[in-house]
């Protein structure tokens, strides 16, 4: 790690004399990416792409490093573009083939692997073959069955039981958003803090919330907080968690996740990016997808078994690609919008990431009027980027010195809010696809 930061250090120095070096630009991005540097990486992948617009090796570099940092949507905006090149390399194959894979697209993401294998054997992931249910070489007379090999014996993989958590953070450790906690308490907290009045009223407790807003403004957080307000076990789930190779095996994992979590009541149940899980079924070719679909459908409605006292939560940064069934009442029919957070919840986040860091008289009320629309993540960049400059001049030094008011503020002035690009999206499914209006939040917040 010393070899890549001294190497780092020089390649920026080089930069520094030549900042229109595109080759200099792709190798200290290749080593930032080596040195787990994902978000630097993908800054000095743009920049190069800047130089050289039609480089196939910047366009996979800056794929790659989105699909490190989990922003799918773009990494899959540059590879398809990439894969329809007649001059595509098969690692592009390779990194779709895993793109599909983590979006639930199991026959695709197949297909495109052994694309990328058939033409550079090399490529073979023995890892990823056998989340594919198939040995690292996938032979041509192997029948593919709903995206999966088919299955030589009876069965699939054993069940499994989850560890559920007991949250410890509570609302009050959530900066702001007080009309955000106020919709969650009247639909989740109130209703088991007064279950006699609920129930004199015939209201069920239980139910779903879907939080949607841009990446990184605390909706994982928010649901924590809520299992913590009312001592509930709490569990995340990922699409990771429920996909299986085997067919009907999905099913199986989803509904068993829900049966543990009924054995748990009072618990919240938290689906994140649930829209991989329950995407729109008119835009699915696969069958399997659609059951899966159905089967999530059936443990909302509690067809099997009762779900009184389990409460669904799930986060999504795209609403508009979940299936519309999903919000008809007694499912998630609640839709409650996580904005940026305002400037009191900025000003308190800062100081939430600076606890514990070597500081001197920072003004967070102040740093967070000049970070509008800055997500936490967001936040938390421009504290680690501090902390780098102030690294950087310490070694030079050989003196380390506090984080100041001043190091916060030049950090962020390098830095642009990433909720923008969500927003220009947002915007228009907004304007143009609100029929029920349940986007009216976004326009409000876009006072439009």
């Amino acid at each position: 790690m010393a070899l890549h930061e001294e190497t780092i250090r020089a390649l920026r120095e080089a930069l520094r004399v030549s900042p229109d070096n595109a080759p200099l630009r792709k190798h200290l991005a290749e080593v930032l990416m080596q040195s787990g540097l994902f978000a630097d990486a993908q800054r000095e992948y743009q920049q190069a792409l800047t130089l050289q617009a039609d480089s196939v090796e910047l366009k996979l570099g800056l794929a790659t490093a989105y699909f490190r940092l989990e922003k799918d949507s773009h990494a899959l905006v540059v590879v398809e573009d990439l894969i329809r090149r007649p001059d595509a390399p098969p690692a592009a194959a390779m990194l779709y083939a895993r793109l599909l894979l983590r979006s639930g697209d199991v026959q695709r993401a197949l297909l495109h692997y052994r694309d990328a294998v058939e033409a550079q054997p090399d490529l073979a992931d023995p890892a990823l073959a056998e989340r594919f249910g198939i040995g690292a070489q996938v032979e041509d007379d192997d029948e593919v069955v709903e995206g999966r090999i088919r299955a030589r014996q009876e069965g699939g993989p054993p069940g499994f039981d989850r560890e559920f958590e007991r949250p410890t953070v509570s609302f009050a450790d959530v900066g702001g958003m007080e009309a955000l906690k106020e919709e969650i308490r009247l639909k989740i907290i109130h209703p088991l803090a007064h279950p006699e009045i609920y129930a004199a009223y015939g209201k069920k407790i239980g139910g779903g919330i879907l939080l949607y807003g841009p990446p990184g403004c605390g909706k994982t957080h928010i649901a924590r907080a809520t299992a913590g307000e009312v001592k509930a076990s709490f569990l995340s789930i990922g699409i990771h968690e429920v996909l299986d190779m085997w067919i009907g095996q999905s099913e199986r994992n989803l509904h068993e996740l829900f049966e543990q979590a009924r054995r748990r009541r009072p618990c919240v149940l938290f689906f994140d990016e649930v829209d991989a899980l329950g995407a729109s079924r008119s835009d699915m070719r696969q069958s399997a997808g659609r059951q899966l679909i159905n089967q999530f459908l059936a443990e909302l409605d509690g067809i099997e078994s009762a779900n009184d006292g389990l409460l669904v939560l799930a986060a999504t940064n795209a609403p508009w690609h979940l299936d519309s069934a999903f919000r008809r009442p007694g499912r998630f029919d609640r839709l409650i919008f996580v904005p940026p957070p305002d400037t009191e919840a900025r000003a308190a986040i800062l100081a939430i990431l600076l606890n514990g860091k070597p500081v001197a008289d920072v003004d967070v009320e102040y740093l967070a009027k000049k970070t509008p629309d800055f997500s936490g993540a967001d936040l938390n960049a421009v504290v680690e980027t501090a902390i780098e400059l102030k690294l950087s001049e310490a070694l030079k030094s050989g003196i380390p010195a506090p984080l100041g008011t001043k190091d916060l503020r030049a950090a962020a002035k390098t830095l642009h809010p990433t909720t923008t690009e969500w927003f220009s999206s947002a915007r228009n499914y907004a304007l143009y696809a609100n029929q029920g209006g349940f986007y009216d939040e976004i326009l409000k917040y876009l006072k439009i």
